[in-house]
């Protein structure tokens, strides 16, 4: 939806106040609370209350810190549509730092992150694109003639939240992968004193960034998370199981290449190397450039880009995955998804996911029937599968 922007956000005003200000209606502002509990996967019922927090707010600051990274997650977050990035930027937070957005550059940008920092010490929300090169003593990035360990480490002192925005600053991303040369390490690895959301994607889809802070803006706390620090609300779900071609993997009907006759009616891409089956993302929902498409239905295949290391364990890209049953369509990222971290590659990891899960309901078959939850983590419990098959 659209805030009509005409004078900034006065300090010290609650967001309620602003936005009546600014002629925003009531029925405009519960829209926008409805769209975001959506997101989040709150009931309908929850609406007022995340209302009624939003219009007590005041405006948050926000800090936007760009390490080794291509820019991507910047681009992607331009994008988001609950909110546009303008309403967003002007009337819902303080971005006080973004090097591609603000006006300030070299010496006058470092000592707006400076004050920023100063003057909302422990308030703060700390986003984070890029990873931390950690090699010859971080030389690969430097800012300001400072490593990009050295500013994640101060930023994140004063920061009361941290959100590691997109697969570099996830686990690493292209840069982690095998050699390795920079050293490259995610957010988390460097951050320890407190938890480090990660909005995992190559880049991550922009609504995911933004329901995550109003989640935190309106709640005080971050929401539920799955075993690898996800949101459960945009990863608690693989893609193979919200699929639009999942009734054409049933049906086993298959693109064998992609300038095929299966490929023009758009049949399942698993064949061709679609990593769906084995990646939890909310890329099936929320689609990209305003909920316009994504990757596989636009005809490409999934490259598993939410999941850890997935340059090494999901490669090569278009040789498919092993022909493996019984993950089940209600398996959660709780229940398999920490398993794909520990093969060196995609064959490996999904045969490690299989063998958990196999597993685990042996054991279940043993006790006394009763359902139980997954890894915690951090998380909500969810009831494993025992009966879907793929």
């Amino acid at each position: 939806m659209y805030f009509p922007l005409t004078d900034p956000w006065e300090p010290g005003a609650t967001l309620g106040e602003h936005l009546h200000s600014r002629g925003v209606s009531r029925r405009d502002f519960l829209q926008f609370c409805g769209e975001m509990g959506a997101i989040l996967g709150l009931s309908s019922l929850l609406t007022p209350k995340l209302a009624k927090a939003l219009e007590q707010l005041q405006r948050p600051s926000v800090i936007w810190l760009s390490l080794q990274e291509c820019t991507g997650c910047t681009e992607s977050a331009l994008r988001t549509s609950h909110p546009t990035i303008g309403d967003l930027v002007l009337n819902l937070i303080s971005l006080d730092y973004q090097e591609n957005l603000q006006a300030a550059a070299g010496s006058a940008a470092e000592s707006a992150l400076q004050q920023a920092m100063k003057d909302h010490h422990g308030e703060y929300v700390l986003i984070v694109t890029g990873s931390v090169p950690l090699a010859e003593g971080g030389i690969y990035t430097t800012i300001g003639g400072r490593t990009a360990r050295d500013i994640l480490e101060e930023a994140a002192a004063g920061a009361a939240a941290v959100l590691a925005v997109g697969a570099c600053a996830h686990f690493g991303s292209v840069q982690a992968a095998a050699p390795n040369p920079t050293r490259a390490v995610g957010v988390d690895q460097i951050v320890k004193d407190k938890p480090v959301v990660n909005i995992a994607g190559c880049p991550p889809i922009a609504d995911t960034i933004t329901a995550t802070v109003v989640h935190y803006l309106t709640f005080g706390r971050l929401p539920d998370l799955d075993y690898d620090h996800r949101p459960l609300f945009a990863y608690g779900a693989r893609i193979h199981d919200q699929c639009s071609r999942r009734a054409n993997f049933d049906a086993g009907q298959f693109v064998k290449a992609f300038d095929d006759e299966a490929a023009r009616k758009a049949w399942c891409l698993y064949e061709v190397g679609c990593k769906g089956p084995a990646t939890f993302s909310p890329c099936p929902i929320f689609q990209w450039n305003g909920e316009t498409s994504w990757p596989i239905g636009a005809g490409h295949p999934c490259l598993g880009c939410t999941e850890r290391m997935f340059w090494d364990t999901m490669t090569p890209f278009y040789q498919r995955m092993p022909k493996v049953s019984g993950f089940g369509i209600e398996s959660t990222a709780d229940t398999i998804g920490a398993a794909l971290a520990v093969g060196a590659t995609a064959g490996v990891a999904a045969h490690a996911v299989v063998t958990g899960v196999n597993r685990m309901r042996h054991r279940k078959e043993g006790a006394s029937g009763s359902g139980g939850g997954g890894p915690d983590g951090g998380s909500a419990s969810h009831e494993e599968d025992r009966h879907g098959q793929d």
